[in-house]
C-alpha cells in the first residue's frame, strides 16, 4: 500500500499536522509513525503545560502571529473536547529599576500583538493578585494559562483515527529513500511507502535529514530544564503564574513559578546540557502527578541535600537553610546566572 502522506513523529506537532491535513483533505491516506509505545512521550509530555499568549515576540513576526492565533485555537480545542485547561493569568514582575525599560518593551509588544486585558500593576496591585510576591512594577497577562498537553495529544490521535488515518506505535524510522517519485520509509516495524513524507521529529529532526541522505544545515544540541516542586503546605504562596522580566543575556524567559493543570507548583527551570535526546515518560499517575514532575527533586522534601524553595520550612531545618535565597542560588548556579533578579524566588515573601 502506498500512503499519500507519512508523518514521522507522534508529538503534538506531528499529531496536529495530521489532523489538519485530514480536515482539509478527508480522502487522504495518511500514516503517522511514532517510535515510542505511546504518543507524546518526549517534549510534548514533559513540559510545564503553559499556554503562552505572545507577549514576548516582536510584533509582525511569525512567532507573534502564531502564538496569538495558536492560543485562541488551543483554548477552543480544549473547550470543544473537554480537555483540562485554565486561563489563570500570569504576572511579569520587575524587581529593580534597570528592569523597567524591558518591562515597558513587553507592554508595548503585548499591545501591538493584540493581547486582551493587559494591565500595568503597581506594588500594591501586585499584592492583590499575588499576595506573597513583591516587585516595583508588573504586567498582568490574563490570557496566559495552563493545559494538559498530553490530553490534547491523545485527543488529536483519536481524531486522526476517527478520520481513518493510521497511527503506528513502536515504529522507529531507520532510513528514508526515494523510489520512483515516492518514498520508502524503513522502520523497526517494516517498510512503508508514501508519496510525501513530513518529518515532525522534534529533537531528532536533524537525524531524519541524515536518514534521508541529506546534510543538516544545523545540529541540535539538547539542553534540559530542571525544576523544583513546591511542597504542598507552601503552595498557597503562588496563585497564578509568576515570571521575571527576561534578561537579554540569556536565551530563555528566566526562572519562574508555574502552576500545573493537575495540581502542584514548579519553580525553575535552569538550563543544563543534556547528554541524551531521548526523554521517556510513562502515562500520568492516578494522583495527577506527571512523570516529569515526579522525577525532579521535591522542593522542601525529605532529603537534607535538597534546599527548600520559596521560603518553605521543613522539620529540623533552620530558617537560613529554607530561605528563598537557597533556591535562587541553586537556579543561578545551574543556569550560570549572574544576578539575583534572574530568579523570581527573590520576589516571594514567606
Amino acid at each position: 500500500m502506498t500512503y499519500d502522506i507519512i508523518i514521522i513523529g507522534g508529538g503534538i506537532v506531528g499529531l496536529a499536522t495530521g489532523m489538519r491535513l485530514l480536515e482539509a483533505r478527508p480522502a487522504l491516506k495518511l500514516l503517522l509513525l511514532e517510535k515510542e509505545p505511546g504518543l507524546a512521550r518526549h517534549q510534548t509530555g514533559n513540559n510545564s503545560g503553559v499556554l503562552h499568549s505572545g507577549l514576548y515576540y516582536r510584533p509582525g513576526s511569525e512567532k507573534a502571529r502564531l502564538s496569538v492565533e495558536g492560543l485562541r485555537q488551543m483554548v477552543a480545542f480544549c473547550r470543544d473536547h473537554g480537555i483540562p485547561y485554565e486561563q489563570c493569568g500570569k504576572i511579569v514582575v520587575a524587581t529593580s529599576d534597570d528592569e523597567l525599560p524591558r518591562l515597558e518593551n513587553l507592554w508595548q509588544r503585548g499591545l501591538a500583538n493584540g493581547l486582551q486585558g493587559l494591565r500595568r500593576l503597581a506594588p500594591e496591585q501586585i499584592r492583590e493578585i499575588e499576595p506573597h510576591a513583591a516587585g516595583i512594577a508588573a504586567i498582568h497577562v490574563p490570557q496566559e494559562g495552563i493545559v494538559d498537553y498530553r490530553g490534547v495529544s491523545e485527543k488529536l490521535g483519536e481524531l486522526i483515527q476517527k478520520a481513518e488515518g493510521e497511527i503506528r506505535l513502536g515504529a522507529r524510522v531507520l532510513k528514508l529513500r526515494p523510489s520512483a517519485g515516492s518514498w520508502i520509509v524503513e522502520t523497526t516495524s517494516g517498510e512503508f511507502h508514501g508519496r510525501y513524507v513530513v518529518t515532525c521529529a522534534g529533537l531528532h529532526s536533524d537525524r531524519m535529514v541524515r536518514a534521508a541522505g541529506g546534510k543538516p544545515s544545523a545540529r541540535i544540541v539538547p539542553f534540559r530544564g530542571e525544576y523544583y516542586k513546591i511542597r504542598k503546605d507552601r503552595q498557597y504562596l503562588v496563585r497564578h503564574l509568576i515570571y521575571p522580566v527576561p534578561d537579554p543575556k540569556f536565551p530563555f524567559l528566566g526562572v519562574h513559578f508555574t502552576r500545573l493543570i493537575h495540581g502542584g507548583i514548579e519553580a525553575g527551570p535552569n538550563a543544563v546540557l543534556a547528554f541524551a535526546r531521548r526523554v521517556i515518560a510513562g502515562p500520568a499517575s492516578t494522583s495527577g502527578t506527571s512523570p516529569r514532575q515526579s522525577s525532579i527533586p521535591a522542593c522542601g522534601g525529605s532529603s537534607p541535600r535538597i534546599p527548600a524553595c520559596a521560603g518553605t520550612r521543613s522539620a529540623g531545618r533552620s530558617r537560613k537553610r529554607s530561605s528563598p535565597a537557597r533556591c535562587r542560588n541553586w537556579c543561578r548556579r545551574s543556569a550560570r546566572m549572574t544576578s539575583s533578579r534572574e530568579a523570581p524566588a527573590c520576589a516571594l515573601r514567606p
